[in-house]
């Protein structure tokens, strides 16, 4: 089918901005964030796991590299999906999407540090443009009377920083084995990682609860089904177009939070957000052209 890469992409894109509404209903229900951040995880486990053993033999890691890497990108995922919970509880889904967005600017920076890229004046730009947007939408530019407290800001930022991280574990992984052994890798971790620091109690009260469908679906939308989709729609899709499909990730996150969970944002917090989407989008598409 000539567009299924595109329309999985899009679905994984959709389902992830859907998982922000779901989080922040179960929040107003009273459960911690990163409680909900682990089920997230655990449930995307159960899934990718299930994927792996439709091959065991063949998907099995080859390379030793495959681990610290995909250990990597695990590390990532737990930070941005706990993060990301936080900065919604903390600002809102809007704000959190948007700031989440940032990824690739960050992953830029450590580029020019590193000297993988060459900057330019382009790239500058970009980067001066995101940190406009960033202001505009956090209002940081009237302290006194933002609406976004520092903690959600943030941890908005904190979660595209560990995306970042999770795109640069994966990418590396990827060379050293399939995308079923990788997330199963980073996904275990993820679960190790989160098991050490959430509240166990809370944690095991969910499997008893009248939520636990929520948390169930919360999984299999933001980590299990999500995360197939977009690995084989990125596989047939090419890099820009995927870049540009992204974006409606958090345009979704934002629409559901408007929409359903009456969400406010000011016309200047929505001047700010365009202009993040519109220059993230531009340069994920040059860089990838």
């Amino acid at each position: 089918m000539k567009y299924l890469g595109f329309i999985l992409v899009m679905l994984a894109a959709i389902l992830w901005g859907i998982t922000g509404g779901i989080a922040d209903i179960l929040m107003n229900k009273g459960w911690n964030p990163t409680v909900i951040s682990f089920y997230r995880g655990a449930v995307g486990l159960v899934c990718v796991l299930l994927w792996f053993l439709t091959r065991p033999k063949q998907n099995w890691p080859a390379s030793p590299k495959i681990y610290l890497w995909a250990i990597l990108a695990g590390l990532g995922v737990a930070g941005n999906f706990t993060l990301y919970f936080l900065s919604i509880e903390a600002a809102s889904i809007a704000i959190a999407a948007t700031l989440m967005y940032t990824a690739p600017i960050f992953v830029l920076l450590v580029s020019f540090i590193t000297g993988i890229e060459r900057s330019s004046w382009v790239k500058w730009g970009c980067i001066v443009g995101v940190l406009i947007g960033i202001v505009l939408l956090t209002g940081a530019y009237n302290a006194g009377s933002s609406s976004v407290t520092l903690l959600g800001a943030g941890a908005g930022l904190g979660a595209g920083i560990s995306y970042a991280i999770f795109i640069f574990g994966f990418k590396n992984a990827s060379l050293h084995g399939n995308p079923q052994s990788v997330l199963t890798i980073a996904f275990l971790t993820f679960s190790i990682a989160l098991l050490l620091f959430i509240d166990r109690s809370q944690a095991a009260s969910v499997l008893t609860s009248g939520d636990l469908g929520w948390f169930i679906l919360l999984g299999l939308v933001g980590a299990g089904i999500s995360f197939v989709f977009y690995v084989i729609g990125v596989r047939r899709t090419a890099p820009s177009t995927a870049s540009m499909v992204a974006m409606i990730e958090p345009v979704t996150a934002s629409l559901f939070g408007v929409a359903i969970l009456g969400d406010t944002l000011t016309f200047i917090q929505l001047m700010g957000m365009i202009l993040i989407l519109a220059t993230i989008t531009f340069l994920s598409v040059k860089q990838s052209g």
